[in-house]
């Protein structure tokens, strides 16, 4: 703010600090409003301590609260709060998968999931994998490979964005699928997947991607919680139009004891 002191991001950590608060914002990250009775549920609080953390949430400028006629609805503050979440999630350790249903709601979450306003988890992966092959996006020509970097990434050069670029052949390609381009679509935003480790498109093409799939029939939300199921239909033409074989061929599956 003009004329104050320093960011104070230990305001922020001691929202963070707190596991309830964290899984509303997780909650929240596929950008959907929702109740706070939910948020509770998501949260495995009572509704009494959900009102508390939302009320931090919205002061802290985290959360906005949507009221229509005697209900209020909660999501987040926009985009920039999406980015923070997908951040801490790559830095993040994984917490270990307790039961089956855990288990099966990680799976689902791992191969698809909306983040905020776009796609990620494998089938976020592999659209642009298959934009990149296609020669529909240019950008850099190998994912970064996490596993093998020692010590900071910024030292080796392991940037948690990069820039892609849509090919001529790309606008025409993208818009035979149903993709509305944004007008003067400059830069490509694509990120770190936190789950894959590998970019995924984001930004304005991965908001256009996610409303032609949605559009078209190929996806819809799981109803409970922010993962996607790809449908038939969405599985013949992620098969004829990107060459993307769906589900995966080697889905990880997460058994009780094992970490994502």
């Amino acid at each position: 703010m003009p004329g104050g002191g320093d960011v104070d991001m230990a305001a922020v950590g001691q929202l963070l600090a707190d596991r309830g608060r964290c899984r509303i914002l997780l909650a929240l990250v596929d950008g959907r409003a929702l109740p706070a009775s939910m948020l509770a549920a998501e949260a495995g609080v009572r509704p009494s301590t959900a009102s508390g953390h939302l009320r931090k949430l919205t002061e802290r400028g985290l959360l906005e609260v949507l009221a229509t006629g005697r209900y209020r609805y909660y999501r987040l503050a926009g985009p920039d709060v999406a980015r923070l979440v997908e951040v801490i999630g790559r830095l993040a350790p994984a917490q270990p998968v307790r039961s089956l249903r855990e288990g099966t709601r990680a799976h689902a979450l791992r191969l698809a999931r909306r983040c905020y306003d776009h796609i990620s988890g494998r089938l976020g992966v592999a659209v642009t994998d298959a934009l990149r092959e296609h020669g529909l996006l240019e950008g850099p020509d190998s994912a970064p490979d996490l596993a093998n970097v020692s010590g900071d990434r910024l030292s080796v050069r392991v940037r948690d964005e990069v820039d892609y670029r849509v090919t001529e052949a790309g606008h025409d390609a993208l818009a035979a699928l149903g993709v509305v381009l944004p007008p003067k679509l400059g830069a490509v935003r694509c990120c770190i997947d936190w789950t894959e480790q590998r970019y995924h498109i984001a930004g304005p093409l991965g908001a256009a991607v996610l409303h032609a799939f949605d559009s078209a029939g190929w996806i819809t939300p799981a109803p409970t919680h922010r993962a996607l199921r790809v449908t038939e239909k969405g599985t013949a033409g992620l098969r004829e139009h990107l060459s993307i074989t769906w589900p995966p061929s080697n889905p990880t599956r997460l058994e009780p004891g094992r970490h994502r």
